[in-house]
């Protein structure tokens, strides 16, 4: 028979040898629930955006450290969460799946698909919250980010690392804006992420219905927090996608992100920061809302070489009413990004679609994001659209306009007949510039106004066949304007004779 005492020798040698593992755990209780805000006390050493873990399985995030007490929002459901409940320390940060697994995907902002193809088999998780690349990481923008909307990539040229805000009222074409885009990047190896805040479910169905139609899900991911989910789910949402995006950059490679809409975002935040007792400030938002924005939007960025030269292009969408852009939210995001696109309902409603207001929308990078022969031929027609601005207020308090103010009137009528374009055809970059070559050198002076839709269509595809040759191609690889204008003169000369012969010249006396 063995000795008991032997038996307890043996274990208390063993245990000197090898001690237990004991694990301390922070554990405070709920002091009030409301509207998926939860003030908690006992947690001592929290920190801000740790996650925390609540005794029916719900994460909830830190947000509000008081003296004694922390203010956090509920990432699922409170249903058995009450006073008195404990919630214990994580020690972990909240973190989203990233890599090319998403591609194809609609997830939500923790990274849950919401598409029914199983769960996402992620690569690596990275932090919703990181720190923006610093002056000394990034280069500046040189490289263009062509959006296939003529009206755009001439006048309001976007680059490879910039932030352009997408603003207007409701209704005006903000979102066909950013989806023409998305569908313009096929085959240019971009990673395309829309963040869909605040939307009806049916329209984030219908969209992703339209991407998948049109090949873009291939290189797009989707990200929704729509009106029915929590407003935690809302605020996460753009850093969520952002930090999915920040993999690919990181990685080298060129990330285009739409942000729709950021005005639903702040409302979200705003109502986030009031269940929180946080001071009200203008409008009610809280004092650090511009922080909210800036912080998000200052992630974007073109890398130098040795971070690996990636970049993350925004477009960040804001709801205007009235045409207002000097409220509030607007204005704060107008000053954090690199320019801005007005979209004008007067021109929506007129049938000038897409409804950009040229003069009021601005990029500040400007021609660094353009290649040569856009810009000498984009310089022109923003000339051109400035002249006959003026003309045409000045014409229409005179009966008699003389001849050469006709003639540049005509020729404006004509170059604003060409920004003119339908909504999922984007253009490529070589067409756009023969079309507006033929805008500003007066080769569409003698075509009727409604017949220019159709010359255009048959000069490319004069161009596309034999007597174009690799006139495209050359456009297309960067060629500069004078190397290729003599062939590009004569094409067009050639094909407006086989135009004319078919469709006879207005009487322009």
């Amino acid at each position: 028979m063995l000795n008991p005492v032997g038996k307890i020798g043996l274990s208390l040698r063993s245990r000197v040898k090898k001690p237990p593992v004991v694990e301390l755990l922070e554990v405070g209780r709920v002091l009030s629930v409301a509207d998926d805000v939860v003030t908690v006390a006992g947690l001592g050493h929290v920190k801000a955006g740790e996650l925390l873990e609540f005794e029916n399985g719900t994460a909830g995030l830190a947000l509000n450290l008081e003296r004694g007490r922390v203010g956090c929002i509920l990432l699922g459901t409170a249903h058995g969460i009450g006073e008195h409940s404990m919630v214990q320390r994580s020690g972990k940060l909240l973190k989203v799946p990233a890599g090319e697994p998403l591609l194809g995907r609609v997830v939500d902002p923790l990274g849950r698909a919401l598409d029914g193809k199983g769960k996402i088999a992620a690569e690596e998780f990275r932090p919703v919250e990181y720190r923006a690349p610093g002056v000394i990481e990034r280069e500046s923008v040189h490289e263009p980010l062509e959006t296939g909307i003529l009206a755009v990539d001439s006048m309001i040229p976007i680059g490879r690392g910039q932030r352009e805000l997408i603003v207007g009222d409701r209704q005006t074409g903000k979102t066909s804006l950013a989806v023409d885009t998305i569908l313009n990047q096929k085959g240019k190896n971009v990673v395309c992420i829309y963040v869909a805040i605040g939307q009806k479910n049916s329209t984030v169905a219908s969209l992703v219905l339209k991407l998948r139609q049109m090949g873009a899900m291939d290189y797009t991911f989707v990200v929704s927090a729509t009106a029915s989910d929590r407003t935690s789910l809302q605020y996460l949402a753009p850093f969520a996608g952002c930090a999915m995006g920040e993999y690919f950059m990181y990685r080298g490679r060129d990330v285009l992100i739409v942000y729709d809409d950021l005005s639903k975002h702040a409302v979200a935040y705003r109502e986030i920061s009031l269940l929180l007792k946080r001071p009200p400030g203008r409008e009610a938002y809280p004092g650090d809302v511009f922080y909210l924005h800036s912080r998000l939007l200052e992630r974007s960025a073109k890398l130098n070489p040795e971070r690996g030269g990636g970049s993350m292009t925004a477009l960040p969408i804001i709801e205007t009413k009235e045409g207002d852009i000097s409220d509030y939210i607007s204005t704060n995001v107008i000053s954090i990004t690199d320019g801005q696109i007005f979209l004008d309902s007067g021109l929506f409603f007129a049938g000038f679609r897409p409804a950009i207001n040229v003069g009021v929308s601005v990029s500040r990078v400007g021609g660094a994001a353009q290649n040569k022969a856009m810009k000498k031929v984009a310089g022109r027609l923003r000339l051109d659209l400035a002249q006959y601005r003026e003309l045409q207020s000045f014409s229409q308090f005179s009966s008699a306009v003389d001849k050469n103010t006709k003639k540049h009137l005509r020729r404006g009528e004509r170059a604003m007949e060409i920004l003119k374009q339908r909504r999922f055809c984007p253009l490529p970059a070589e067409e756009q510039i023969v079309f507006i070559y033929c805008a500003v050198n007066g080769c569409l002076d003698s075509v009727r106004l409604p017949d220019i839709g159709f010359f255009l269509k048959g000069l490319t595809g004069y161009l596309l066949g034999e007597k174009g040759g690799d006139l495209l191609k050359s456009l297309r690889g960067g060629a500069d304007l004078p190397a290729v204008e003599p062939d590009l003169k004569r094409c067009i000369e050639e094909f407006s004779k086989i135009f004319r012969s078919e469709h006879p010249a207005p009487d322009v006396r």
